[in-house]
């Protein structure tokens, strides 16, 4: 079965959609509901893909589901590479299939962009858990905070909610921690201090200058503005981990926090028979996010053997038992349903014609390598993996701070203060944590912005969500068995089309590491999430040491936006 709407009838949210706008979809009239993203509305028709690939012309729709793999591209109103995730549709938008690479119109390309500056003593750039704590205790001290976020609303990844638009009756039904998280968002809204950019993304960082875009996701004509602060806090989070495997680019494969974004955000399910495969205490709220919306979860695959996880959790019992009731909860949602977390396996490849029609689950050994003769194949609609996160350094590393000797994370020091005086970095980006230590470091950080300290709860706060942090990437490693999952015809990079083959080819005979030259010599990382997706698995296939984070412009613009000439 293809996506779907959830019906609000019966719904724990209590939605109450507004009256259906009227939009076309290559040229036949489609309905859509106030608030639905461009995404949402196509797949509510139960379309799963939208456009396809410059090379190959492979059909592609939602991956990643939050932006940063550039998968999901549709011309909207003549505009190609519009992020259909990221768009909210319009009464009367025009919506189209994207074929190969486009050209907007002339009329488009012609249209003006305004250029804006403004400043503020403290700039946060991201507002999930920590950017929103890091504005409050910024504002708190005393200071003007601009709050920067690529979201129509607060929240992030993690507080992610339904579209205002829904009429939600009960939203808090779809959210962990929604009391807490209301009452930080509306003190946030109300603070005199405190001035929030929605839709707004960061596309470059020169000193103390931060350089933005406002207004709907890739339209062109976007606001240029120069955002100068005195202190910068950094939190852009980070987005999911996907490993590749056979038919891991067919349409109908999901990173899992897409389809939990999907689920809680628009009320849509990405399928009826799905499976959820991974690492990571992330898959248990997947599956819950699934069900939410009547999708039937056939099977909930840990690559990890049940002994390294437990191993991992006991290594601080203190942690474990903290974590113990919220995991006993799944269990028992999940055990109602019938379903059963099974350990040591994996989804290894998926098939299908043009969309996902099954998978190959198999067990692995303790280094994630298949084990033959364990191979089963099952029937689905759609499937989810995440394997942990990777996070949204390209703007810390363009505002030169240290990262560590993995490359994976920022060094911070007791303020959250990086290499870079007067830059400051809290949630993600800075070690995946999760989001009780990702709003700690967003009160430090943004006190310290301030030129404040906080008090000695909340730098125990800090520490202890440090040492779940660590206790987490104990239980759920990532092993080097999952390069037996591909072949040489898989592709690695999404976006430019370049097999593992291609990929070890180029890294063999020039003997290049990751980075600018394999870049330019193979193409890995050269497409529109400039290796978002792809870097930090081709540097672990060629051996060439860190994933390449430098990227001068963080996000696509459109060459047109930066023509003008006015400098500020």
């Amino acid at each position: 079965m293809s996506p779907y709407l959830r019906s609000a009838e019966g719904d724990p949210a209590e939605p109450r959609f507004g009256a259906a706008v009227e939009i076309t979809v290559d040229g036949e009239s489609v309905e859509a509901l106030p608030g639905q993203t461009v995404a949402a509305a196509l797949m509510a028709t139960g379309r799963e893909s939208w456009r396809t690939t410059r090379g190959a012309e492979k059909p592609r729709g939602v991956f990643c589901g939050i932006g940063a793999c550039f998968d999901c591209l549709v011309v909207v109103n003549g505009t190609p590479d519009v992020r259909a995730c990221q768009r909210t549709v319009s009464a009367g938008d025009e919506i189209g299939t994207q074929v190969g690479a486009m050209l907007p119109s002339s009329d488009e390309q012609r249209k003006s962009v305004a250029v804006g500056r403004t400043a503020y003593d403290v700039v946060v750039v991201g507002a999930g858990p920590a950017g929103l704590n890091a504005a409050l205790a910024a504002a708190e001290g005393g200071v003007s905070v601009g709050l920067i976020d690529a979201g129509r609303a607060v929240g992030g990844q993690f507080h992610r909610q339904l579209p205002e638009e829904f009429g939600a009756g009960r939203p808090g039904r779809l959210q962990h921690g929604w009391g807490k998280f209301v009452q930080l968002r509306d003190r946030v809204a109300r603070h005199h201090r405190v001035t929030h950019l929605a839709e707004t993304s960061v596309f470059a960082i020169e000193g103390r200058r931060v350089w933005v875009q406002r207004g709907p996701a890739d339209a062109v004509g976007r606001k240029v503005e120069a955002v100068d602060a005195g202190a910068i806090v950094l939190a852009p989070g980070a987005f999911d981990r996907v490993l590749p495997f056979k038919g891991w680019d067919l349409p109908g494969v999901y990173s899992a926090g897409a389809a939990q974004a999907l689920a809680k955000g628009q009320r849509i399910a990405v399928g009826q028979r799905v499976v959820v495969a991974g690492t990571g205490p992330f898959l248990l709220p997947v599956a819950e996010s699934l069900l939410g919306v009547g999708a039937e979860v056939l099977g909930l695959y840990e690559a990890n053997a049940l002994r390294t996880v437990a191993r991992g959790w006991m290594s601080d019992p203190m942690v474990a038992r903290g974590k113990l009731s919220e995991a006993t909860g799944y269990a028992g949602l999940l055990a109602r349903r019938g379903i059963r977390l099974q350990h040591g396996r994996a989804v290894i490849a998926a098939h299908g014609d043009r969309r996902v029609e099954a998978v190959t689950v198999a067990k692995l050994d303790t280094e994630w390598r298949p084990i033959k003769g364990t191979e089963q194949q099952v029937e689905v609609d759609a499937v989810c993996v995440g394997y942990g996160f990777t996070a949204q350094l390209e703007l810390a590393v363009a505002a030169g701070c240290e990262l560590s000797g993995d490359g994976s994370a920022v060094v911070v020091d007791g303020r959250q203060e990086t290499s870079s005086a007067g830059v400051f970095a809290a949630g993600e980006i800075t070690g995946i944590g999760g989001a009780d230590l990702a709003s700690a470091e967003g009160r430090v950080a943004g006190a310290a912005a301030a030129g404040r300290t906080v008090g000695q709860k909340t730098s125990d706060e800090v520490a202890k969500g440090k040492r779940f942090a660590a206790t987490l990437a104990a239980a759920y490693p990532v092993r080097d068995g999952w390069n037996e999952w591909s072949d040489d015809r898989t592709l690695v990079c999404r976006c430019e089309e370049v097999s593992r083959g291609d990929l070890e080819r180029v890294a063999g005979v020039r003997k290049l590491g990751t980075g600018r030259s394999l870049k330019l010599a193979g193409r890995v990382g050269l497409g529109l999430c400039q290796g978002r997706v792809c870097s930090r698995n081709a540097a672990c296939l060629t051996g060439g040491g860190p994933a390449d984070h430098k990227r001068p412009i963080a996000v696509p613009v459109r060459l047109g936006d930066l023509a003008n000439e006015e400098e500020l």
